[in-house]
């Protein structure tokens, strides 16, 4: 029998919250005028993260800033690796045990198992390290030097996450996990798409434009909505 190929997101999906966001805060929060430089730069970038067409340049502009004074793309690697060492009580608290439990039930059953998230790949493998799950491949979003800092070079996000996965050598997706609208590419390519812990008010769009009885669930996010499922039952498709 054929592995199956299992794509899971990793924010609210298997980490409950924006682990690349939570990093970028980290990165800005190292030195007074960092954050001084993110807030003055706000009115611009705000707005651009808010839009899915204009957002890798919002979320480029707060990492430039973050990384001023880096030139090397393992340079950010090293501080990846002090930001999860020194967060890690609260890293480890966001990581979702329903979610690593239907993970690691696909990885039981021989399927091959791939987390494609917008966050850099380095940062979901750090904590993903956390749980045992180091050899797991990960595609993420990939950053470039810009003018003496560091900038989103291939935002793995909407239809260029599509892009990534069949650049890397995947083919077609049995089962995909997300809670975002911003999969719907990927949670669409899949030929059974898992929804958790979306957004409440997503909830109905998801009914609509997914396969009737596609499962929208929520996996242990409080402000997210989804069915709950049970603290022992973790159900594959």
């Amino acid at each position: 029998m054929t592995a199956k190929l299992v794509v899971f997101d990793f924010d609210h999906t298997l980490y409950d919250g924006d682990s690349g966001g939570h990093l970028v805060k980290w990165l800005l929060g190292r030195r007074w005028w960092r954050a001084a430089a993110a807030i003055v730069a706000s009115p611009l970038l705000l707005p651009l993260v808010a839009f899915l067409p204009t957002r890798r340049y919002g979320i480029s502009g707060y990492l430039w800033i973050g990384t001023l004074g880096l030139h090397e793309r393992r340079d950010l690697d090293k501080l990846i690796d002090l930001y999860v060492t020194q967060d890690a009580p609260r890293i480890r608290e966001r990581l979702l045990p329903k979610a690593l439990a239907v993970l690691q039930k696909h990885r039981d059953a021989g399927d091959t198992v791939l987390v494609a998230t917008g966050a850099p790949p380095e940062l979901a493998r750090a904590i993903l390290d956390f749980v045992a799950h180091q050899d797991l491949p990960v595609i993420g979003s990939l950053s470039r030097p810009f003018l003496g800092g560091l900038v989103t070079r291939d935002h793995c996000h909407h239809e260029n996450k599509m892009r990534m996965v069949r650049a890397s050598g995947y083919g077609p997706i049995d089962i995909a996990y997300s809670d975002s609208a911003a999969d719907l590419p990927l949670l669409l390519a899949a030929r059974a798409p898992v929804v958790v812990n979306p957004k409440r008010g997503r909830v109905e769009m998801f009914r609509r434009v997914l396969p009737a009885g596609t499962p929208i669930l929520n996996w242990g996010c409080p402000d997210r909505g989804g069915d709950s499922v049970p603290e022992q039952l973790h159900e594959m498709p």
